[in-house]
């Protein structure tokens, strides 16, 4: 036996041992459906499933980026009497530039309405005229039609939800990170989870999983994403066999401040342009009426928005590596009613209602995620997505606003779809469970030369150089060999490894699957179309009007799909 065959078996021993123990010691809890995930979209799954009388458990280790939610699209024609869903609808295709699953956007616009409403009725609060909800208009919508609060819409969504959640008796697993769906007789039932606080293994049991662990997260250097989303939800999903589907768009955040460093990845509002603030370039021109002759800052979706900031700024028209967010003609009225904002600005010792900063475009969002249908559920069976964790109802833009919109209306669908599982055969729980824990056992340090967390801090920059607000075959090249070198650096030899390296390895793999996903995607897609801008296929090709989805075969390779737009 060679020295290398002594070592592998070792290291297989190792492995089995580690198994075994971590079977052995894992608690085990049983429920009905289990909710990843305590943002907007978890919570009102949550809520929903269980005001149907299920069992639910709620596992998270954070709020994702629901606490940012300024406001929430609803077309309750307050502001505006000729706002109508069906006006609403024309604008979510119109800024997904045709790839919007028409079935999505119907269930979104003609239930965002009453799903505000119930959110009112829990006791969130909102800013409101007498008995008529006050609306903004932001980019992409033709009318003002965001629901909000001063103070941003999801701080005050999320103590509501959460107590309503707690009203009902659901489990909330705080401090529980998802580590692995679990896999049987074709269909998810559960989940293996880590306890950050305890450091213990957590196995939940469930009927149907309803996964809202939000975006693409940490897989850019410049994002607005919080910390703990982190692409969990597509690298879950994706190793389960559910497809993802528009991967490619990723849109970037137009009005990102930068500097000072205090402010940096603050979002400024896309609503006050439509109420006098203006974009200036290096020579003091308003240069969006070139781009958007009409409108200028106003009726624009975010994607286009980006890209003409970003000429401007690698045309060598910008401001410092930005462009200027002029707010100083909007009434000191207005601008304080931005009191979230306002309370940021002053803290970095600015003045809100004489606003002169640099902005640029950040990674912001992910139009795609996990393929759903109109019931929220993906094609694997127990397996459903709400909030940016699915994708197909934005095509290749999302509009402002939809975030929220998306997460409640489908985390509703969602808890509503996974209550009506039937209760499923638990079978062999432990064969189940060692499979799941196999699974890590084999991720880990390779060989002393790749720690977890740089390769995240690789896969960032990666995407960063390469797969970013303008994209080229060789730059994409680049980044998909770039990746596959991480990830045959992960899948290794895990002996030497503790519980949190293998833990930490894992969720490098799947950012890096996920990362992948992204760059293959964009250089399959040969034109550019919303937040997908190609150098060497500038043009829109409407023989691309087709979703891409991405799939991992037994093997976890990954392959590219074109699908139908339904």
């Amino acid at each position: 036996m060679t020295s290398e065959q002594i070592t592998r078996r070792a290291s297989d021993d190792v492995a089995r041992h580690w198994v075994e123990a971590a079977c052995a010691g894992a608690s085990v809890l049983q429920t009905d459906v289990l909710v990843l995930g305590a943002g907007m979209a978890g919570l009102r799954a949550a809520v929903r499933a269980r005001t149907l009388g299920r069992n639910v458990v709620l596992a998270y280790t954070g709020r994702g980026a629901s606490p940012f939610i300024i406001g929430c699209n609803a077309p309750f024609a307050h502001a505006d009497p000729d706002d109508t869903p069906e006006q609403y609808a024309a604008d979510v295709i119109a800024g997904g530039c045709g790839l919007s699953d028409r079935r999505l956007v119907e269930v979104l616009t003609g239930k965002a309405v009453g799903a505000v409403r119930e959110l009112a009725g829990l006791g969130a609060p909102m800013a409101r005229a007498d008995d008529r909800f006050c609306q903004r208009q932001l980019s992409g919508n033709w009318y003002a039609r965001s629901v909000y609060h001063p103070e941003g819409l999801g701080a005050q969504a999320l103590p509501a939800l959460s107590a309503r959640a707690r009203e009902l008796g659901v489990i909330m697993l705080s401090g529980h990170r998802a580590v692995r769906l679990l896999f049987d007789e074709r269909r998810v039932c559960g989940a293996l989870l880590r306890s950050q606080a305890g450091e213990r293994w957590q196995v939940v049991r469930a009927n149907a999983v309803v996964m809202a662990l939000g975006g693409i997260g940490q897989l850019y250097d410049d994002s607005t994403y919080p910390g703990d989303v982190t692409a969990s939800s597509y690298a879950l999903g994706l190793e389960a066999g559910a497809p993802l589907v528009d991967m490619e768009f990723v849109q970037f955040e137009p009005l990102c401040t930068f500097e000072p460093e205090s402010l940096r990845a603050l979002e400024l509002p896309t609503s006050m342009l439509a109420e006098g603030a203006w974009l200036l370039n290096g020579r003091g021109e308003r240069f969006m009426f070139r781009y958007n002759p009409e409108w200028g800052e106003r009726r624009i979706e975010k994607a286009r928005l980006s890209l003409c900031i970003q000429q401007e700024i690698d045309e060598g028209r910008g401001v410092g590596g930005g462009v200027l967010y002029d707010a100083t003609r909007v009434p000191a009225a207005v601008v304080e009613g931005y009191v979230r904002h306002c309370k940021r600005l002053r803290n970095a010792g600015l003045d809100p209602t004489r606003l002169r900063v640099p902005v640029r475009p950040a990674a912001h969002s992910q139009m795609g995620g996990l393929w759903i249908d109109p019931d929220a559920a993906t094609p694997v069976a127990g397996l459903y997505a709400a909030g940016e964790a699915a994708g197909g109802v934005h095509g290749a833009s999302r509009i402002a606003g939809n975030g929220g919109a998306d997460a409640l209306v489908f985390g509703d669908v969602a808890g509503a779809a996974a209550a009506a599982e039937p209760a499923v055969d638990s079978g062999d729980l432990h064969r189940v469970v060692h499979a799941a824990f196999s699974a890590l056992a084999s991720v880990g340090h390779a060989r002393g030369e790749l720690d977890p967390r740089d390769a995240q801090t690789r896969i960032r920059r990666t995407m960063a150089e390469c797969v970013g607000i303008h994209r080229s075959a060789a730059g994409l090249q680049s980044a998909i060999d770039a990746l596959d070198e991480l990830a045959s650096q992960l899948v290794c030899d895990a002996r030497a490894d503790t519980d949190l390296r293998r833990v930490d390895a894992f969720a490098a793999l799947g950012m890096t699957r996920v990362a992948r996903a992204i760059a293959a995607s964009a250089l399959a897609r040969t034109e550019s179309r919303g937040a997908h801008q190609r150098r060497d296929h500038p043009d829109t090709d409407e023989a691309w009007r087709t979703h891409l989805a991405v799939r991992l075969d037994t093997g976890a390779r990954m392959h590219i799909d074109r699908e139908a737009v339904l």
